[in-house]
C-alpha cells in the first residue's frame, strides 16, 4: 500500500495545512501552476515529488518540469498533466489507471472506462468561490490513515486488491 499526496495550482502559496496533510506520504504529485521553485523545494523535504509545468509556470526555473509526467506506483500507471483539454492520448489504450490534472481549481474525482480522473482542486490562493483543496490517494489493499477535515472529506474507492485506488478529496477551508 502506498499513499500519494496530490496538489495543484499552488500559484506560489504553500499553506502550512497542506504540509501537515502531506506528512508521511510516500510520494507527492503536483499537477502544475507551481508558481515558484520554493514550493517544490519544500515538498521535496517531505517525500519524492513528481511535478509538471502549468500555464503560469514560466522562466528558467520552470524548465526543469515537463508538461506531462508518468508515475508508476507499484504496478499502477499514473499520467499527470495540467489541463485535461490537452490530453493527447487514450489513457485506456495506453494502460493508465489514473489521470491527475489541475488547472480548473475545481476538486473532482470521476471514473470512466476503468480510469480514475482526479483533480485535487487548488491548494493555493482562493479563486472565485471554489474551495481550497488537495487530495490523498491510497494505492493497494487496506485503508489509508485518515485526517479529519471540515468538508467532510469526500472519499471514493475503485477496484480491489493490489489494484484498489482510494481517493480522498480534502478541504482546507476551515483553515483559510
Amino acid at each position: 500500500m502506498k499513499t500519494v499526496g496530490v496538489i495543484s495550482d499552488t500559484h506560489g502559496l504553500l499553506r502550512l495545512e497542506t504540509l501537515e496533510f502531506l506528512e508521511g506520504v510516500d510520494l507527492i504529485v503536483h499537477a502544475g501552476d507551481i508558481g515558484t521553485p520554493r514550493i517544490t523545494d519544500a515538498l521535496r523535504e517531505l517525500a519524492p515529488v513528481f511535478a509538471i509545468r502549468g500555464n503560469v509556470d514560466r522562466g528558467n526555473w520552470a524548465d526543469e518540469f515537463s508538461a506531462t509526467e508518468i508515475v508508476e506506483v507499484d504496478d499502477l500507471l499514473i499520467y499527470i498533466l495540467h489541463d485535461l483539454e490537452e490530453l493527447d492520448l487514450d489513457p485506456v489504450a495506453a494502460g493508465f489507471r489514473v489521470v491527475i490534472r489541475g488547472h480548473s481549481h475545481d476538486p473532482k474525482v470521476t471514473e470512466k472506462q476503468g480510469v480514475v480522473y482526479l483533480n485535487p482542486g487548488s491548494a493555493g490562493p482562493r479563486r472565485l468561490r471554489l474551495p481550497i483543496s488537495m487530495a490523498r490517494m491510497v494505492v493497494g489493499d487496506g485503508q489509508g490513515d485518515r485526517h479529519s477535515t471540515s468538508w467532510p472529506a469526500k472519499s471514493f474507492a475503485y477496484g480491489s486488491g493490489a489494484r484498489r485506488i482510494e481517493v480522498e478529496l480534502i478541504s482546507l477551508e476551515d483553515r483559510d
